[in-house]
């Protein structure tokens, strides 16, 4: 989050609602401050970033070919980085409002006032979180949008190579293979094995091995699946059998719970899905993109009938530029099957 910018109503009005609009900001700013350090995911997944632009165009680049033996005194080969793909993201306006009666005020009913501060503050910190996670789920195979709101708009979900972020098919700029970043295995300690090899040999544009090593476990809140993932990583040795050979994945991985992952678990999905990370090729490529344009902007107005309308808005948008941060995995997905 990039702050929130208070506006108050006229001074004309101060002793009607003067006594009540500092502690429904400070209620407001508390609230959201508190979210986003204790409960939000966002900031874990997704690499933020403040705008000061209408839109922002993220580029990917080929790699450098490697070092060549040139012999005592020998030139210098000459290369070059070559433009990738590249992603437009463009932050969208986002409202909401709640009023205050003047009755409230004069009856001094401090707790319904903070309620209504409250679901306000919950309302906005629930719809960021809800469209990070329908981003994150929404691209999936052949979908490369979602659409979210209550006016039908659609948000993209494709990477800047044009796939969704999630597919069996990412094409490589300068050849002719593809990649693939969905599959359609169960999470089991096998499954996360293979699924981590796969990611560490990611290759580039150019065909290069790019070092990705996941090192987090994104998951919904489900109990099974919870029990399943700390059962695989969490005991030194091989899970569930007797075989005390090291379990190698022990000590490996962050786990992030995401509960508003469960509203958009795909219809066809016969086991609940799962994720592996490199938080670090994340942040350093632009993988996952939250872009915060105008912070939580709330500034209160007297309406005809003399309550007072605290009014929020907020432009920020995500998007994908790189998929090779990310691989995710459920049966039915139409993804390769995770160890064949």
């Amino acid at each position: 989050m990039a702050g929130i910018v208070i506006s108050k109503s006229s001074e004309l009005v101060n002793s009607l609602y003067g006594k009540s609009q500092e502690p429904i900001f400070a209620l407001i700013q508390d609230q959201v401050e508190a979210f986003e350090k204790e409960r939000s995911a966002l900031s874990d997944i997704y690499v933020m970033e403040k705008t000061d632009k209408y839109a922002e165009k993220f580029i990917t680049e080929t790699s450098l070919p490697n070092f060549t033996p040139v012999g005592e005194a020998g030139a210098y080969p000459h290369n070059e980085f070559r433009e990738g793909y590249s992603k437009v993201i463009e932050p969208d306006t986002w409202k909401n409002s709640f009023e205050v009666t003047m009755e409230m005020v004069e009856d001094a009913n401090i707790g319904k006032i903070k309620q209504r501060a409250g679901a306000f503050t919950l309302s906005y910190n629930r719809t960021r979180e809800l469209f990070g996670a329908q981003m994150l789920m929404g691209g999936l195979n052949s979908n490369t949008a979602i659409t979210n709101g209550g006016v039908t708009k659609n948000y993209s979900t494709a990477c800047a190579d044009g796939q969704p972020m999630f597919s069996t098919a990412h094409p490589q700029l300068m050849g002719s293979d593809t990649q693939s970043n969905l599959f359609s295995s169960a999470f089991s300690y096998d499954a996360l094995c293979y699924m981590q090899e796969a990611m560490q040999n990611y290759t580039d544009d150019d065909g290069h091995l790019l070092g990705v090593s996941p090192d987090t476990i994104i998951i919904p809140n489900d109990a099974m699946l919870k029990k399943a993932v700390f059962s695989a990583i969490g005991a030194e040795g091989l899970p569930d059998t007797a075989n005390h050979s090291m379990n190698f994945q022990c000590g490996l991985w962050n786990v992030i719970i995401w509960p508003y992952l469960n509203r958009f678990i795909p219809a066809n999905a016969q086991s609940k899905p799962w994720l592996l990370m490199d938080s670090e090729f994340n942040k350093a490529y632009y993988g996952a993109v939250w872009l915060d344009r105008v912070p939580l902007s709330v500034r209160s107005e007297i309406a005809p009938n003399d309550n007072n309308i605290f009014k929020g808005r907020a432009r920020y948008a995500a998007g994908f530029n790189n998929w090779r941060p990310f691989a995710m995995s459920f049966e039915g997905s139409g993804g390769t099957v995770l160890g064949e």
